[in-house]
């Protein structure tokens, strides 16, 4: 089958599309014909060497999400039949014709969704549920302040706090991306290439700051993410594009009783990462079958322009996901 691959770390150039085995599933794994899958800035560490693959996957095999068909049964399997829709995550080897993957890392991918919106689906809305409500534990009512609001995952949280009922304060550094966030439901737009201040700007609006903070930069937006919060709030850190190493104000995490919580589901063990996918299934899929939430695809790329792809995502042109097709 043919599969992306990287023998060697380095730019988009060491992307090479390869013929490897076929995968046999084991006891309660299915064999999916993956059909589509998102692309993820973890993917692009991954080529870079900056992001290894957790206890017994491959650094040399790209890819964390997926969407197909099941192909045939493992031992044991119980949740699925073959022919069945399905989407889900790995921590490696998902861009390729077909995946292994355990029944409970699955979750059915619904009717209304075409094979690339559902490939816009996993990472995306499984981070962004996870990250806003069984970590930041987010209510009706609750302000909420989601960075990055292009991003795949920041799009998904924007829809899935809006149909919770909590007002959403977004940032991102162009204003064509906060324009299109607007007609998702964005709130309040702060573009922080001309209002770098983002902390202050929240209070303008909502002087007590926000229950819940999502960050994907990191150290950069530390400190002004403290100062966005209100009291008993939560800091939830879902990347770290902008650093990792900084000082904290601990006076202020202090006296504020603040929370501050990073995640991330790669590394995550096997239970837990399930937990993850099984409470997507059951409270996301639901609205993507309504029509509540919707993905968003930016681009698509064949899997033989995976390394354009690369390039695309570096050079931070998207607005939702960039979706690779499998042939």
């Amino acid at each position: 089958m043919l599969a992306a691959t990287i023998p060697s770390f380095g730019g988009p150039e060491a992307i090479e599309i390869a013929q490897v085995p076929t995968p046999i599933p084991g006891p309660q794994e299915v064999l999916v014909r993956v059909r589509t899958a998102g692309l993820n800035r973890a993917e692009l560490m991954q080529r870079q060497g900056k992001y290894p693959a957790p206890p017994g996957g491959d650094n040399t095999r790209l890819g964390l999400e997926l969407m197909g068909e099941v192909a045939a049964l493992g031992p044991a399997v119980t949740r699925w039949r073959t022919g069945d829709r399905v989407m889900g995550l790995v921590i490696d080897g998902a861009q390729a014709q077909f995946v292994a993957v355990h029944e409970r890392a699955l979750a059915p991918v619904p009717a209304n969704l075409s094979d690339v919106e559902a490939g816009a689906v996993p990472e995306a809305y499984i981070t962004a549920h996870d990250a806003l409500f069984t970590i930041g534990g987010l209510r009706p009512g609750f302000d909420v302040l989601i960075h990055a609001i292009g991003s795949g995952v920041s799009v998904a949280g924007l829809q899935l706090a809006r149909a919770a009922g909590a007002r959403v304060f977004g940032t991102a550094r162009t204003a064509e991306k906060l324009t299109r966030a607007q007609r998702l439901g964005l709130d309040v737009a702060i573009d922080v290439s001309a209002t770098p201040a983002f902390d202050e700007e929240v209070r303008r609006v909502a002087p007590a700051g926000v229950a819940l903070v999502i960050d994907y930069v990191g150290v950069p937006y530390f400190d002004r993410n403290l100062h966005a919060l209100a009291p008993q709030g939560r800091l939830v850190l879902v990347g770290s594009l902008g650093g990792q190493r900084g000082e904290v104000n601990m006076a202020l995490v202090l006296g504020r009783r603040l929370r501050v919580e990073g995640t991330t589901m790669r590394a995550r063990p096997f239970e837990q990462r399930c937990a993850a996918i099984q409470a997507f299934a059951r409270e996301v899929v639901p609205l993507l079958e309504r029509g509540v939430v919707k993905p968003v695809v930016d681009r698509t790329y064949p899997l033989e322009r995976l390394a354009e792809a690369h390039r695309a995502m570096e050079a931070n042109v998207n607005f939702g996901k960039i979706v690779i097709e499998i042939p």
